[in-house]
């Protein structure tokens, strides 16, 4: 893989930080009861479910950012 240049060397950094962080919320561990076991019956966290939402959103805008004849700092 060749290392980008310019606007998209910051742009695949910032991809690849939003991807590892993606990682991490889609495999964070479930919390445990008292007695160390999982609890079957969580509800899930709108927070947490929100947070991996909005980190596809940006991984999406990145990468659209990198395609070709995209842009990058035009408005």
């Amino acid at each position: 893989m060749s290392t980008p240049v310019g606007g998209h060397a910051f742009l695949h950094e910032l991809e690849v930080n939003v991807s590892t962080e993606l990682t991490r919320a889609r495999t964070r561990q479930p919390e445990t009861g008292a007695a160390g076991e999982p609890v079957e019956e969580q509800v899930p966290d709108p927070d947490a479910q929100r947070y991996e939402v909005r980190l596809r959103s940006l991984l999406g805008a990145v990468e659209a950012l990198q395609r070709p004849g995209s842009r990058v700092g035009e408005r």
